[in-house]
């Protein structure tokens, strides 16, 4: 019997619905089949905890007297972007400071900024009449803020590839180190707990889903930048390579660092790394087929990233690479994840403790996500369209 929203809702609000992980369902999938377990359970917990580069934070300052039209702006020496109003700003994850470098970027200050922290505020302007002053110097934390709200372009990926190295010489990427050789695989998927894994044709994610973003209540906001939900996929449906993603939204003053850390990688740059739960309400028998999906049914692609077109190496499943080492030419070789499924397994957890006790309802999208989409390159041209 399919179920709706506004039914999962009122059994949450009852305190009568059935919550489990993604991880969780498979053995009740297991032990009462697909179509009972439907019916039993209610939502089903996903998450994620990984580098997610494309993120960042809008923030208002508010007037200060006499006003200034922001132009330049650096926040502890990152520079923020002044292309806004007067004293708005957005600023980007992976933005090195000007003293520091990779050491200390956009990541550290929205963290500090959401540990309650001070940032030192240096912008300057050409000056108004309207605005006349010049440059200010000051410090800011959340609470003097009017807005502060993080806004990522592209978080989440559906799926993503594994990475090798088959040069003779070492290389630094955003998949971390890659030894020489074939010397070890990363990657970075949080498998059969990953948000758009268990929701592979975006059924119940789209514009206007209520998610748990680092640690507080976020939504969708739209399709994340780089969305080829065309690509490769499976006979079941599940992507073989990046796929879907999604932007995301959510206010920082309800954020925790527990949930939100920045990061860097060596000879690469900063990142952060971002926890992202998304509930999957099981509206009828084919989402249940789609969450109880295991790792071993999942595959992503281990690519060289040694050759500038990334050729494939090896199609394998979540269970091998979360077994240690994958065989290839029969060498075994040590592959390592960049995202924590522990941490996943926090925030899965946590979400779940929210929607049993009433603190998290469900929200059906505005909006559904196209399962066709493509992806265009960047071609170089002389000269343009005019």
């Amino acid at each position: 019997m399919p179920k709706t929203y506004q039914e999962i809702n009122e059994k949450i609000a009852r305190g009568e619905a059935v919550i489990v992980t993604a991880e969780e369902v498979i053995d009740i999938v297991k032990e009462r089949g697909t179509k009972e377990a439907a019916e039993y359970v209610d939502v089903v917990t996903t998450a994620t905890f990984g580098p997610m580069c494309s993120s960042g934070a809008f923030l208002n300052f508010g007037h200060a007297d006499p006003p200034i039209r922001m132009a330049e702006i650096e926040l502890n020496n990152v520079e923020a972007y002044g292309g806004l109003a007067a004293v708005d700003t957005y600023i980007g994850a992976t933005q090195p400071s000007s003293d520091k470098g990779a050491e200390y970027g956009g990541a550290h200050v929205i963290c500090d900024l959401i540990d309650g922290k001070e940032v030192h505020l240096h912008a300057t302007s050409p000056g108004t009449d309207c605005y006349p002053r010049k440059e200010i110097d000051t410090w800011v934390g959340l609470k003097d803020m009017n807005e502060a709200y993080l806004y990522n372009p592209r978080n989440c990926y559906q799926n993503y590839n594994a990475a090798i190295n088959t040069s003779k010489k070492r290389i630094y990427t955003y998949m971390g180190i890659l030894h020489p050789n074939m010397g070890n695989i990363t990657y970075s998927t949080a498998g059969a707990l990953s948000p758009l894994l268990n929701d592979p044709l975006y059924k119940t994610i789209g514009m206007g889903t209520r998610i748990f973003l680092a640690g507080a209540q976020g939504y969708v906001s739209w399709m994340g930048t780089q969305f080829n939900s065309g690509g490769a996929r499976d006979d079941k449906g599940y992507p073989l390579g990046g796929a879907g993603t999604l932007a995301v939204m959510g206010e920082m003053r309800e954020m925790n660092t527990k949930y939100i850390q920045p990061a860097v990688f060596e000879r690469y740059g900063v990142s952060m790394f971002v926890g992202i739960g998304i509930p999957i309400p099981i509206l009828d028998e084919e989402m249940m087929q789609f969450v109880s999906v295991t790792d071993a049914e999942l595959h992503t692609n281990i690519m060289d990233y040694s050759d500038k077109d990334r050729p494939v190496i090896k199609k394998v499943s979540y269970a091998e690479l979360r077994s240690g080492s994958v065989e290839i030419d029969g060498k075994k070789i040590r592959t390592s994840p960049l995202s924590s499924l522990t941490k996943a397994r926090t925030i899965a957890d946590e979400l779940t403790g929210w929607i049993k006790k009433g603190e998290f309802f469900l929200q059906e999208p505005v909006t559904k996500f196209p399962v066709n989409n493509t992806l265009n390159s960047l071609k170089i041209k002389e000269g343009g369209n005019k």
